[in-house]
């Protein structure tokens, strides 16, 4: 995830409040807006898809489509943010690939997918639906003031009409008839406001019944995650052999073998100049010193003994305290969850406390550990610049990618003059507290 999930600011549907219902009832207004291109490109679609036999339609047909998907997905914002009803999002990864092969391979996977489909059925019906539920409310209220205000017109516009005027079933011949429109006026202003949450809601699960994915496409969208993890995980974990195998070769290996040269040199000069042989016996116990140095350090950036002896949030706060920065740490966990996730944990929040250290140019960190309805919920705020991308650089993309094995996900927040927020969340279940000694 690159962004955060939005505030729910807004008050719940079912709760009337004045300001809150004409919200709803104008946002209901404003989808109509969002309708009209949807049904554009549904007829334009539609016409390129029967031009597909001939080849003019494969140049037209895919970035129409991306288009309509961005609208959909305009949508599906809208309707979460808006009416809060949660749409995910049913699309596979298109697959790659250059030229007319690689425009056919995608075109040919967007025909054989179901969202495809629904996605225009949804553009065919966006417009009149948008009418008759999500405008509903909206047209209540207008014609509920035109009600309101029709003595007023009766006496500036409809006084010197020939024809009699009508309100609804009521017909305004006189201003004592114009009166009688004000309470049913009234009336409708009323019912307009208490139906806008109501119908911004409905409007949203019918939104979801179109936009949201099939069974079908979340067993292949969770397929293809898990694929795509796995893939990811076998890379990390060679990555992290090569890495371990090259700190090996060139830090404790080349220590151990030059200190069993210095050990032979040792011996050999023992009889004949003992001083040197001190000489070099000393700076192989230096040697061995700094070799275990390495060791430890390799054996830290592996799995810390610290994070088996004594759980997450101790090995946490132990690395808080090496950091540069000032590194407030606060942990609500009631017990300890599986030690690959815990690992996990550990090291994403290193590499983000790493990052904030090194580009962020702030001086406070501030870390959370929640745990709340199976999820161990992990913030990082530090107080620097900003400007943090999820797509630039690859220290966020590792740390996602290493979530991505357990089903986690990260969320960044980093307007320009900060602060920066990272959010990380793994599902799990936690054992009971370890009691420790100290």
């Amino acid at each position: 995830m690159s962004t955060l999930t939005p505030h729910r600011a807004d008050p719940p549907a079912t709760r009337w409040r004045l300001g809150w219902a004409l919200l709803c009832a104008w946002r209901g207004f404003a989808l109509v807006f969002l309708s009209i291109p949807a049904l554009a490109l549904f007829i334009t679609c539609v016409v390129f898809m029967a031009l597909l036999p001939i080849g003019v339609g494969l140049l037209f047909f895919f970035p129409l489509m991306l288009l309509l998907r961005a609208t959909a997905n305009v949508t599906r914002s809208a309707m979460a943010s808006w009416a809060h009803v949660p749409i995910g999002t049913p699309y596979r990864r298109l697959p790659a690939g250059g030229g007319v092969t690689g425009l056919w391979a995608r075109t040919k996977r967007m025909i054989t997918e179901a969202a495809t489909w629904r996605d225009l059925l949804w553009a065919l019906l966006y417009l009149p639906s948008s009418l008759l539920i999500a405008c509903f409310p909206m047209l209540l209220i207008v014609n509920g003031l035109h009600g309101v205000l029709m003595p007023f017109l009766w006496e500036v516009a409809y006084r010197h009409v020939d024809d009699a005027q009508w309100y609804t079933f009521i017909k305004v011949n006189s201003v004592q008839r114009a009166g009688l429109a004000v309470p049913w006026g009234l009336v409708q202003v009323a019912a307009g406001l208490a139906l806008a949450p109501w119908f911004a809601r409905v409007n949203g699960l019918w939104n979801r019944s179109l936009l949201a994915p099939t069974k079908q496409a979340e067993l292949a969208l969770r397929v293809q995650h898990l694929t795509e993890s796995r893939t990811d995980a076998v890379d990390a974990s060679a990555a992290e052999l090569r890495r371990i195998e090259r700190d090996l070769h060139d830090g404790a290996q080349a220590r151990l073998v030059a200190m069993g040269m210095n050990l032979g040199a040792a011996e050999a000069l023992m009889k004949t100049d003992p001083d040197a042989a001190r000489v070099l016996l000393a700076e192989t116990r230096e040697a061995s010193a700094k070799a275990l140095h390495e060791l430890r350090d390799l054996v830290r950036g592996i799995h810390p003994p610290v994070l088996s002896d004594r759980g997450l949030a101790d090995a946490v706060r132990a690395v808080a305290l090496e950091s540069p920065l000032d590194v407030n740490v606060n942990v609500s966990l009631p017990g300890r969850p599986e030690l690959p996730l815990e690992s996990a944990a550990y090291f994403a929040v290193t590499e983000v406390l790493t990052n904030a250290a090194k580009h962020s140019g702030g001086r406070h960190v501030e870390i959370d550990l929640t745990y709340t309805d199976g999820t161990l919920r992990i913030t990082v705020t530090d107080d620097g610049e900003g400007g943090a991308d999820l797509m630039k650089g690859t220290g966020l993309r590792g740390i996602q990618r290493r979530l991505d094995t357990f089903d986690g996900t990260l969320a960044l927040h980093s307007p320009v003059g900060g602060p920066t927020t990272v959010i990380m969340e793994l599902p799990c279940d936690l054992s009971s507290r370890k009691t420790s000694p100290f």
